[in-house]
């Protein structure tokens, strides 16, 4: 029988913990997180957030994030901005309080965090879905099945990795302040096929040169543009000239400059990612591995988003994600560990027993925030089953077989289906199964035996009937 709250009853209880309506401002959400805006963040009752069924941890940054985890956030969320309000009245709420918030909360390295993630973490449900059918259509034709479907099948993710940059744009334009549509429009200046007709200082160039990232650029240049407009063309002639100009420049500045600059970054970053591995395989997969729940915890995994979506577009996978994945693997590994230790701890199990799933899967916010950030050493001990299954990857990755994903999002046996690399694909379902039970028993034994102060280990010895009590002593 499932006894945990509706999302409608978590909602409602929510709400008067943040200082109830009036002091949320936004509402948005990822994959495990409640994200809100607040006006004043003094009003939160922290503790009782913390304390409340089904929430798993709570995160004070730029936005005010509330762990909930996979599924139930996204129906959380819905029922949250019901008793909020209607999008109007929180732009209403929020206008007069959001650029002070911005710059009283944000440093320049969070804001920029905090753009990257806003741009990026929209696009993430279609590279899964899109990721998963590349992925499916590679099996089918390695395998020889359904020929006649295979063609049809790669269509269709093709078709929005093709154009994802326009959707970059978009976004990009929308965070910085422009109008979306146009900062579409000159993003899709690096993907428009007739690029190739284009000859800048005697090189020509390509269709989708320069990627994400010159589509990135596209787009805020055109934000500024539009915004140096709007100073002094004329209302009456705004609707007219103030798009006409923003295309034009931008538009030539990306054919005449940014695709080429950003060409030649995307192919530095996936030069460097390939030497890392080819020469330092095992040490760059430790480092990798062991350090990543820590940038998970702070949020500045948001960062390698852009270089993920760079590698995907230029190898087809990126292969940095199955190293990061191990920590994940850490952290199962550690919350095992610490199920069989504190076994007299209800809660704690019980958070480990609905968690774990979801840990499984590569979600590794409810594990952190609700089991090894609280206990505090098992934390570290989970980076280091993390670093041990990053090392196991690298250490192939160096020996030439290499292990990529190609989309971001999933991690942990989700990945699977999103496996691919330079050898057969059984091969490299090996490679990461091994890396993944490497994680498993590195942060389970690291745990078990170094994961606990001694008072936890006299908790364990009482539980064994083994410890001698103050009065038998006397």
């Amino acid at each position: 029988m499932n006894t945990s709250p509706s999302p409608t009853a978590t909602a409602a209880a929510l709400l008067p913990l943040v200082g109830g309506p009036a002091n949320v401002t936004s509402v948005a959400h990822c994959m495990t997180r409640l994200r809100l805006g607040l006006a004043d963040r003094s009003l939160v009752d922290e503790e009782a957030l913390r304390a409340l069924p089904g929430v798993l941890g709570v995160v004070d940054d730029d936005t005010y994030q509330i762990v909930l985890g996979p599924g139930v956030v996204a129906k959380v969320t819905p029922e949250f901005e019901k008793l909020v309000g209607s999008a109007g009245e929180l732009a209403a709420r929020g206008a007069e309080l959001k650029e002070a918030q911005r710059t009283r909360n944000s440093t320049p390295g969070k804001l920029l965090l905090r753009r990257i993630a806003n741009i990026f973490v929209p696009l993430i449900p279609a590279l899964i879905g899109c990721g998963v059918l590349a992925g499916l259509n590679g099996l089918l034709i390695t395998m020889g099945w359904l020929p006649g479907l295979t063609g049809t099948l790669a269509v269709i993710p093709s078709a929005f990795l093709t154009l994802i940059a326009v959707f970059v744009g978009y976004n990009t334009a929308q965070e910085f302040g422009g109008t979306p549509v146009l900062g579409g429009a000159v993003a899709a200046v690096v993907v428009y096929p007739g690029v190739a007709k284009v000859t800048a200082f005697g090189i020509a160039l390509s269709p989708g040169q320069g990627g994400v990232l010159g589509a990135l650029a596209a787009a805020v240049l055109g934000t500024y543009v539009e915004k140096w407009c709007r100073t002094w063309v004329p209302a009456t002639l705004d609707v007219l000239l103030t798009p006409t100009l923003t295309v034009l420049i931008a538009g030539l500045a990306t054919l005449y400059g940014l695709m080429y600059a950003a060409g030649e970054i995307s192919t530095a970053i996936g030069t460097a990612a390939n030497w890392l591995l080819s020469t330092t395989g095992p040490f760059a997969g430790l480092i990798l591995g062991g350090l990543f729940l820590p940038l998970v915890m702070l949020g500045l995994h948001q960062a390698l988003i852009p270089i993920h979506t760079t590698l995907i577009e230029q190898q087809g996978y990126t292969v940095l994600l199955p190293i990061l994945a191990m920590a994940g693997a850490g952290q199962v590994g550690a919350a095992v560990a610490v199920y069989f230790r504190l076994r007299h701890d209800t809660s704690i199990r019980t958070t480990i027993k609905s968690a774990l799933p979801a840990g499984l899967l590569g979600v590794g916010e409810p594990l952190i925030y609700g089991v090894s950030l609280p206990l505090g050493r098992p934390f570290l001990t989970a980076c280091a089953g993390g670093a041990a299954g990053g090392a196991f990857v690298g250490f192939f990755a160096m020996l030439g077989d290499k292990v990529g994903a190609t989309a971001i999002g999933p991690s942990g046996w989700a990945l699977f289906p999103l496996l691919a690399g330079n050898r057969s694909l059984l091969l490299t379902a090996a490679i990461y199964a091994g890396g993944l039970l490497t994680g498993y028993l590195v942060g389970f034994l690291a745990t078990y035996a170094f994961g606990f102060p001694h008072r936890d280990r006299d908790q364990v010895a009482r539980d064994r009937g083994e410890l001698v009590t103050d009065a038998s002593r006397g």
